[in-house]
């Protein structure tokens, strides 16, 4: 059987055990079995119920060069399939079959003598990072983090951080035929979101324009009625630094005293360490690497692209998936020679 064959069937394997955010266990649990038997010593980090990341190193050695994905997939769960060029399944690009790139590459590498390489899989990348937060409790001597998401095969120059905000907006429940007993608290929403929409968020030479979202609006009770209650929530792409988008939010909602907010999530923007040989190119979604202090300067690079990921036929190239594999290695080498 090919190495090409071998790591198209190992991509499979790995989509065909479900790991939804939040269940990651099996497919941790065969890692932990599998990377065993591949020589590699495992350790599996418990982070709640049935759910665990899997730190992999060799000859027990603290590796200064670590590669990095997610074990988690968003739902639902589907198995995979494939033809002579795509492997299918939830999952395929975002992120297992970065994954098995990622191993294959390391375990060429320690066949070259190389051991100072090792495999770190989080979970939750899809939610909260949790995984990537609590992995920094591990041992780690890493100057290097190669994370993997699918960026089309490109090296990202960095990605863009977020600000992820609720809106609350309260006002006076009334016939809608009297507009003077009644307060709509979505008018107040909308008249806020306007403004917050019209706003300009930022730029950066590497990363381009900030980007604003209004992903969820409620309320209301119904059309004839005046709404007590109105609630959004606000996804801000980040090109800098979050704290000073937060600010410009908070003086922006000055002007709306009747609303208040929640701040979710915050993170600034990354900016990545780049290799001579690689197209380079800035990527506008999230990654763990914000939460990945304690494993050194990050690069992120993987196959597959981020349209397919998260859709009903999410898929990788197999020459992809096996270019990859090598450029993994690459980096490996190019990294460790700075350091070495």
């Amino acid at each position: 059987m090919s190495t090409n064959v071998e790591l198209n069937a190992y991509i499979r394997c790995l989509v065909d055990i479900p790991s939804v955010s939040g269940s990651e266990g099996d497919v941790a649990r065969f890692l932990e079995t599998d990377l065993a038997e591949k020589g590699f010593s495992v350790e599996l980090q418990d982070i709640a119920p049935d759910r665990q990341n899997v730190y992999a190193t060799t000859k027990n050695v603290l590796p200064r060069v670590v590669f990095c994905t997610h074990l988690d997939t968003v739902p639902p769960f589907y198995g995979s399939s494939e033809d002579d060029n795509y492997i299918y399944g939830r999952g395929t690009c975002d992120a297992k079959g970065i994954l098995a790139a990622m191993t294959y590459a390391v375990m060429a590498l320690v066949e070259d003598g190389i051991d100072n390489v090792g495999l770190l899989f989080v979970v939750g990348e899809e939610v909260d990072s949790v995984g990537a937060v609590a992995a920094n409790s591990l041992s780690s001597q890493a100057s290097y983090v190669v994370v993997g998401e699918p960026t089309g095969n490109r090296m990202a120059s960095g990605h863009k951080g977020a600000l992820k905000v609720r809106l609350d907006a309260r006002g006076k429940a009334a016939h809608s035929a009297y507009p003077h007993l009644g307060d709509s608290a979505i008018h107040r929403l909308l008249d806020a979101l306007g403004d917050i929409r019209d706003a300009q968020w930022g730029t950066s030479d590497v990363l381009g324009p900030a980007t604003v979202n209004v992903g969820t609006l409620s309320g209301g009770l119904a059309p004839n009625v005046f709404a007590p209650s109105a609630t959004a929530e606000v996804f801000v792409r980040v090109v800098g630094a979050a704290a000073k988008v937060q600010s410009k939010l908070e003086t922006i909602l000055e002007a709306h005293p009747s609303l208040s907010f929640e701040i979710i999530s915050k993170s600034d923007a990354v900016f990545c360490e780049r290799l001579p040989g690689f197209e380079v190119a800035p990527m506008a979604f999230g990654t763990d690497i914000p939460a990945l202090k304690k494993f050194g300067k990050p690069l992120l690079i993987g196959p597959g692209t981020i349209h397919d990921a998260h859709t009903a036929r999410e898929k990788i190239g197999k020459v992809e998936a096996a270019e990859a594999v090598a450029y993994y290695q690459d980096i490996a080498k190019q990294l460790l020679a700075k350091i070495l």
